[in-house]
């Protein structure tokens, strides 16, 4: 059974002032929540229909009729849980940090994260703007990786400030990405999906860099801002293996 106040409470956390209020986010899914239970991000409640076989403290069983009532997503899982928000752990300098200027939708940020998990990155840092990382579509669509990556939200021009390192921004009238000797060390700047990097942290960025295009009508308006992070990433990457 479910109480009317434990319904309240996690219908609550899909909004942003209440996922704040409580320290709380919502996680559904098997592969999801088994990737968080194995991590330091601390259960505060389990929810689970009897066909399930997740175990954990903190664990009740309900049935499909009071998990769709709970459920954000159109067809529920099997289980859903309520987490805990980790504590922040302070930004490592010495290596590649993403940042995200204004990144609106759920979908790009939760594959965002994903391909900082795969690429190494431990530090992502946001501002204030872009989607919050603990909004349920973000959450569903990092797939656990939201448990390797240190995600910061914070004002990038003082992030920048406290970096010596080159800052680099994407941007379509760049130098060729596949022409740059990238460095190891450095903050890659990636905008908002319609209006690209804002004018205020445009002015500190030290390097600017594209993807070129090689389709022959040279049409294509713009790549999707998670797809040119996972073509950024990969040649940052390549360029540390050959060096």
């Amino acid at each position: 059974m479910i109480s009317k106040n434990q319904i309240k409470l996690i219908q609550s956390l899909k909004q942003k002032k209440f996922r704040n209020e409580y320290q709380l986010f919502v996680a559904e899914g098997i592969k999801t929540i088994t990737e968080l239970l194995a991590s330091h991000f601390d259960l505060h409640q389990l929810y689970v229909t009897e066909s399930c076989n997740i175990d954990a403290n903190n664990k009740a069983i309900i049935s499909e009729t009071e998990l769709k009532k709970i459920s954000f997503l159109k067809t529920p899982n099997k289980a859903l849980a309520v987490f805990k928000m980790p504590e922040i752990l302070p930004i490592d300098h010495y290596g590649l940090i993403v940042a995200l200027d204004d990144v609106r939708d759920p979908g790009n940020l939760g594959t965002i994260i994903r391909l900082c998990d795969w690429f190494g990155i431990r530090d992502l840092v946001c501002s204030s703007e872009t989607v919050d990382c603990y909004n349920p579509k973000v959450v569903q669509a990092t797939m656990g990786s939201i448990t390797r990556v240190n995600i910061t939200y914070t004002n990038l021009e003082q992030v920048f400030s406290e970096n010596d390192s080159q800052v680099f921004g994407a941007f379509m009238d760049g130098k060729n990405v596949y022409q740059y000797n990238l460095p190891q060390k450095g903050v890659l700047v990636l905008g908002n999906e319609a209006n690209g990097i804002s004018r205020s942290i445009e002015r500190l960025v030290t390097e600017r860099i594209s993807i070129p295009r090689f389709g022959s009508l040279q049409a294509t308006e713009s790549l999707n801002v998670a797809t040119a992070t996972a073509i950024l990433l990969s040649e940052f990457k390549r360029n540390s293996i050959e060096k």
